[in-house]
């Protein structure tokens, strides 16, 4: 194949893909002084203007002649704003990659050049399956995938290599029969306020109230699978996973904050939404920093979310039909949480709830249905 005449055009009316040329060397180059660039892909550190002239004018012209990697320019706005990539294809399947520049991120820009490349693959190139994989904790990327029908995500440890280390890679793709469009929900964390309190993302200067609050001995005590002692890095963890439960779409956690001094004084987290056979129903659990207890803080963040999920999704809620929550038999403060909030007990189950010295003691179940809150 001759480059860059037999290049195809791929457009969708506001994004077009085609043919490097000389004149993007200097965009690619400052494109790839960006640091999250950097971060998340593997090109050179630092990053020389030879390398992208090198980029353009050898590699890509070259992957299009031997067939073994198909590279276009991104142009949005009259201008170029990335570049996105096919590569291998043996046996119908191959793999993508892409980068953007920073000024257009967040405009929908990634997800629509991913669709047509996808597109491509599929209807010129004759692929069953395109793969992407990304390092762990490039969520932007993930996103990009996700919006593009890639699905059945898995982390292979050491998957991949950054200038000599071995970082852990997220991988998934997308079929040719497969829509390219979003599998399952990747929910957001809506804030949410009122009588005096901010449900809001987790953010990293909470960690050190996550450590005390987590490190406590009487949340250590009902929570008896919390790490001890109660670390930092575990606190980063935690909100780590926190961004896995929303992309999966199995759960959502707030941050439960103080409306004036965004103190953080708890957690309250709904789950469960994806793997129950019952897609309408959502379970909740918290846990409540020591200096917030007895003023209410955990009933009135549990009424907060209540009202949340109980919203419409077309609404921005969680379009939950029940709730579910279980307390373990002695902790009298989670089950008055529940009954304030007009929950039900509709049973127990028996040794359900792990104490820390190997024994169990019976889970308390409350449950909650749309019909039974009352509106305001």
């Amino acid at each position: 194949m001759r480059f860059p005449e037999d290049v195809p055009v791929l457009t969708d009316g506001v994004v077009t893909l085609r043919a490097h040329t000389a004149d993007d060397i200097d965009s690619v180059y400052q494109m790839c002084q960006d640091p999250v660039m950097q971060r998340w892909t593997t090109i050179p550190v630092p990053y020389l203007r030879e390398h992208a002239v090198n980029f353009l004018t050898e590699l890509i012209p070259d992957g299009w002649r031997e067939g073994t990697m198909w590279a276009w320019a991104i142009e949005y706005d009259g201008r170029y704003a990335g570049t996105i990539d096919l590569r291998d294809g043996e046996g119908g399947v191959g793999e993508v990659g892409f980068g953007v520049t920073p000024e257009v991120r967040g405009a929908g820009v990634m997800t629509r050049a991913l669709k047509l490349t996808v597109r491509h693959a599929f209807d010129v190139l004759g692929w069953d399956r395109v793969i992407w994989r990304a390092f762990t904790g490039n969520w932007a990327s993930r996103r990009v995938a996700w919006k593009a029908g890639f699905h059945g995500v898995v982390v292979v440890p050491g998957g991949g290599r950054s200038r000599g280390v071995r970082e852990n890679e997220w991988i998934a793709s997308v079929g040719r029969d497969d829509a390219l469009e979003p599998h399952g929900t990747w929910w957001d964390v809506a804030v949410l306020e009122g009588n005096g309190l901010r449900l809001r993302p987790f953010q990293p200067t909470d960690a050190e109230r996550i450590v005390e609050a987590c490190s406590d001995e009487r949340t250590q005590y009902w929570l008896a699978d919390l790490p001890s002692p109660y670390t930092l890095g575990d606190a980063h963890g935690f909100m780590r996973n926190r961004r896995d439960n929303l992309a999966s779409g199995d759960g959502i956690s707030w941050a439960i904050a103080d409306q004036e001094t965004d103190e953080l004084l708890g957690c309250v987290s709904m789950f469960g939404m994806s793997t129950r056979m019952d897609k309408t129903v959502g379970e909740i659990g918290y846990w409540m920093h020591p200096s917030a207890r007895g003023r209410k803080v955990m009933s009135t963040a549990v009424g907060l979310l209540i009202d949340h999920a109980f919203k419409p999704v077309a609404e921005g809620g969680l379009g939950r039909r029940r709730l579910v929550l279980l307390a373990a038999e002695g902790n009298s403060a989670s089950a008055h949480v529940a009954e304030v909030n007009g929950f039900t007990q509709f049973g127990r189950m028996r040794e359900a709830a792990a104490r820390r010295d190997g024994t169990y003691v019976d889970h308390l179940g409350f449950d909650l249905l749309a019909s039974e809150r009352l509106p305001d």
